[in-house]
């Protein structure tokens, strides 16, 4: 009874569509990996969000800052989720520089 579905940023990964390919290496079935678009609405019907790696592209700053580097930035909204947790490396700032 458990609906698993992927969400991938357009710009995730070291080059566009490289986590689109690494998921299909790993056998996921194409029809669960959604693009952002067509899943951010789901988030706030969505139990657990897992996220992997990623900084940028979910901070919420993007929306609810305007003074923020990502301001305006397209994200997905992992946090909408009843919980959300997020696996990384380091706490290490993204690309933009901004805290996570």
């Amino acid at each position: 009874g458990v609906k698993v579905r992927f969400c991938v940023h357009p710009v995730a990964g070291r080059m566009p569509g490289q986590l689109n390919v690494l998921l299909a290496e790993a056998s996921v079935p194409y029809d669960i990996v959604l693009e952002m678009e067509e899943i951010n609405e789901d988030f706030a019907d969505t139990d657990v969000s897992l996220v992997i790696g990623a900084n940028d592209t979910i901070n919420s700053a993007a929306l609810d800052d305007p003074n923020s580097a990502i301001a305006g930035m397209p994200v997905c909204h992992v946090w909408k989720a009843s919980q959300c947790f997020v696996m990384k490396r380091s706490m290490g700032s993204g690309y933009a520089g901004v805290d996570n």
